[in-house]
């Protein structure tokens, strides 16, 4: 039996209610959630077999050439299945044109689309709208790199941590809404060796905004106060992307 300090018997302990369900607007749930992966390599000096064995494959991809590494690719890879990156990503990563090429595991970035209980329809949120921006062949340029909040961020109260999150997505909504640039937000705590917190990827039709937008962040709370680390930094332009359409 427990016993309290001042020697009484402490009462039962609550069991926590476990509920891994992505929750939006007007009491939606949803089991259902997008995972999106990038893996990082040096040494092509011809991308070509690499979009014929990707547009073989039929996968939700992107191929991007990497801006800082003149025989740099980077590959975007999505699926709602996890298994998906131990097998046929796995697969097309392990053959052909990829066994000539070197990986970057410091680059690589692994993570899942959550909801914040506010979406009217969480299926586009969780779904559709992050394949769709990654996909569009308007957006080529692409900017993606991982976060890891502190420890004093999570203390904050429930209201807190909204207004501090608040001012990183009226900003981002503000760019989108102009179409300079578009985001992908991933969770990936426990996905990724460093313990980061969250992926994100911006893209758009113009490399400046994108850059512009991560300037502009550094100004808000949440990155000059309760950010722990911020990237690397994967900068990249699509060289082939596949059908936007091609799945839902």
């Amino acid at each position: 039996m427990s016993v309290r300090p001042e020697g009484k018997p402490a009462g039962p302990v609550d069991e926590p209610t476990i509920d891994v369900l992505e929750r939006g607007a007007h009491q939606q749930t949803s089991s259902r959630r997008l995972y999106m992966q990038l893996q990082v390599f040096t040494g092509c000096a011809d991308a070509k077999p690499i979009v014929r064995i990707l547009e073989s494959s039929r996968l939700d991809s992107v191929l991007y050439r990497d801006v800082n590494d003149p025989r740099g690719v980077g590959v975007l890879a999505m699926s709602e299945d996890p298994v998906f990156f131990v097998s046929g990503f796995r697969e097309v990563l392990t053959t052909g044109p990829f066994t000539d090429l070197v990986h970057r595991p410091e680059l690589a970035m692994l993570g899942r689309t959550y909801s914040s209980g506010f979406e009217a329809d969480l299926d586009e949120w969780l779904l559709r709208r992050p394949r769709r921006t990654a996909l569009n062949p308007a957006w080529p340029w692409g900017i993606w790199y991982p976060l890891r909040r502190t420890g004093a961020f999570s203390r904050l109260s429930p209201q807190e941590q909204g207004g501090v999150v608040r001012e990183h997505a009226v900003l981002g909504r503000a760019y989108g809404e102009a179409d300079l640039a578009h985001d992908i937000r991933l969770a990936c705590h426990g996905l990724d060796v460093h313990d980061n917190d969250f992926v994100i990827g911006l893209v758009g039709g113009d490399l400046h905004p994108l850059s512009h937008l991560v300037q502009t962040m550094r100004r808000t709370v949440q990155t000059s106060q309760y950010l722990q680390s911020l990237g690397p930094f994967f900068v990249g332009h699509a060289l082939w992307q596949s059908p936007a359409g091609r799945s839902v």
